[in-house]
């Protein structure tokens, strides 16, 4: 299990696009949304500024993309070039492979995290207290097991062909509805109302409670164990369901 961790994290490095989306292309969103904010003015109901909002909505975007970009289309391309028939003839056991995939995307995910940090306290003067900063890296980077699970289940669900629309629109839907590119606050009352049972809106307020040196929600809490049991439970049973297609 470990030589195959091994090769999925050298092929995820060494993919510069995947790269270029998971790592850079988050810290230039967070740029053009928060880089003329100035450090004063706050978002409504919670007491950050933009930028200190954003940095935290930028790096969840960073993760999400890292592991559920990453773990889809990858899972779907391998079930249909036969790679993963060729996996199950080895000793490695079903669930060491999907652990593989989940826990690769989950390395890669950091370097995402950590660069939208960097860029939030170099350009934006971003300040919080260093527990804050531990305690922001490590809430983000385990909340995205919750999406690498879902990347997973969306990989065994679909085709090659299929596979990416599918996945895009459930990226760019979880992104827009859970408040990842802007204030859920900015949202008409009913799709706020919508926005706070998205995992991602769960996912992203567990990082500006920490900010807020708050304790999470329960609710936020509840939403995302309850998602994490559905995605794992949907790609246990499609993953049982593809091997006895094979």
């Amino acid at each position: 299990m470990k030589g195959l961790i091994r090769l999925e994290l050298t092929r995820a490095l060494r993919n510069r696009k995947f790269l270029f989306f998971s790592v850079v292309y988050p810290s230039i969103l967070f740029l053009l949304i928060a880089g003329s904010a100035d450090s004063t003015t706050k978002v409504d109901g919670t007491g950050l500024t933009l930028p200190t909002y954003m940095m935290v909505s930028m790096a969840s975007f960073g993760a999400l993309t890292a592991v559920l970009m990453g773990n889809s289309e990858r899972i779907a391309k391998e079930r249909e070039s036969g790679w993963v028939r060729q996996l199950r003839l080895t000793t490695l056991p079903g669930r060491g492979y999907v652990f593989a995939k989940t826990a690769s995307a989950a390395v890669v995910s950091l370097p995402s995290i950590v660069v939208i940090f960097v860029v939030a306290a170099v350009v934006k003067d971003v300040r919080l207290d260093a527990w804050q900063w531990l305690a922001l890296t490590g809430a983000i980077w385990a909340g995205s097991l919750v999406f690498a699970a879902l990347g997973v289940a969306i990989g065994y669900s679909a085709s090659g062909d299929a596979v990416r629309p599918i996945t895009m629109i459930v990226y760019f839907g979880m992104s827009l509805l859970g408040g990842l590119w802007s204030p859920t606050t900015d949202f008409p009352q009913w799709l706020q109302d919508i926005a706070a049972w998205v995992p991602t809106h769960a996912y992203a307020a567990l990082g500006q409670a920490i900010e807020q040196s708050q304790a999470p929600h329960a609710k936020d809490l509840v939403v995302l164990a309850v998602s994490f049991a559905l995605f794992t439970g949907g790609a246990a049973w499609l993953y049982r369901k593809d091997t006895l297609k094979a």
